[in-house]
């Protein structure tokens, strides 16, 4: 999620139950906790482009990382609201600030290591987008509100709005799941892995994509509230089969990388059609009927023992964009 929304919701946690005396010290410290999490994008290395995929969303959002990272919070925020808080409320609301951050990452795509280090799997609800404004404009309105104001109501309907907000989108994904499975049993495919996902800043024109018979099927689906849904046609692309493709360099780090990559894109592979030596992360597209991954890793198997790069693929060219608002808008289908 963006960080203006995940600070929102840090000060919202922290307001929710802070008194009048200390509303916006508590609402700044949960804010700042919030944000703390995602500091994890900072750990990278010149040489392994990998790891900061694989280090951002990991221990930093665990479930049983946030009292360590309140406390780290605590450490960094208590010098500047001593005057306002005790050492053990600053705490409190730094971890309902801190406690936030996982969750919130949690709604939206890509996945976080919730249960780490107990568990690798990453998790993702896939109902929101990691950017959404109508979602913050509401939770900006009644934060900022209740911080200038310092009453806790206003901190309940800021609540009460990302609640509301994210209920209405599980049922347009829920929606959309119930969509794919007619799409499949309509061309005769057994699904066997489905992602459904809001595409980017709305909740209407939704990704559809789910794998069968080692293949990647796209759709689009335009989904506005108490009307039919439209259906976009998409593509199709085969599915990499990385291990058989690159079964020689087996224990070299170019077979190691294509492995983490594979483990980071729920195995989802796919041949970038526009860049012949790219591996993409077929979950992820500019437009939701299209098969052109947004970013992959660049694969030379003349150096099989050099880290592979990464590298982002985004067209945001005119017609693309075009495209997606004649799909949001239902100006054409496909």
């Amino acid at each position: 999620m963006d960080p203006v929304t995940h600070g929102l919701i840090g000060a919202t946690a922290s307001q929710s139950f802070a008194k009048k005396k200390s509303f916006r010290a508590a609402a700044i410290v949960g804010l700042g906790s919030a944000l703390l999490a995602d500091l994890d994008v900072f750990i990278a290395s010149a040489s392994d482009p990998l790891l900061n995929l694989e280090m951002h969303r990991q221990f930093t959002h665990s479930l049983f990382f946030i009292p360590v990272g309140a406390l780290v919070a605590t450490l960094l925020s208590y010098w500047f609201v001593k005057k306002y808080l005790t050492l053990k409320q600053t705490y409190l609301f730094s971890l309902a600030g801190y406690a936030t951050a996982g969750l919130m990452d949690l709604i939206t795509s890509y996945g976080v290591l919730l249960f780490w280090p107990f568990s690798s799997e990453r998790y993702s609800m896939d109902i929101i987008s990691v950017f959404d404004p109508f979602f913050t404009l509401g939770v900006i309105l009644f934060t900022g509100i209740a911080f200038y104001k310092r009453e806790k109501l206003y901190t309940w309907f800021a609540l009460a709005w990302a609640i509301g907000y994210l209920l209405f989108a599980f049922t347009q994904q829920q929606k959309g799941v119930r969509i794919a499975q007619e799409i499949a049993d309509s061309k005769n495919h057994q699904i066997q892995q489905l992602i459904v996902k809001s595409t980017i800043a709305n909740q209407i024109l939704w990704s559809i994509r789910y794998t069968t018979d080692d293949s990647l099927y796209s759709f689009g689906l335009q989904s506005l509230p108490f009307a039919e849904p439209v259906v976009l046609e998409g593509t199709s692309a085969p599915l990499l089969q990385w291990k058989d493709a690159y079964s020689q360099f087996e224990g070299s780090v170019l077979y190691q990388d294509i492995q983490r990559f594979s483990d980071l894109s729920e195995g989802v592979l796919i041949q970038h059609p526009d860049h012949k030596n790219v591996i993409g992360d077929g979950r992820y597209s500019m437009l939701p009927t299209t098969n052109a991954p947004l970013w992959g890793i660049e694969i030379d198997t003349t150096q099989p023992n050099t880290h592979v790069e990464f590298g982002t693929y985004r067209d945001a060219s005119e017609e693309v964009r075009e495209s997606f608002i004649d799909m949001l808008f239902g100006r054409k289908l496909y």
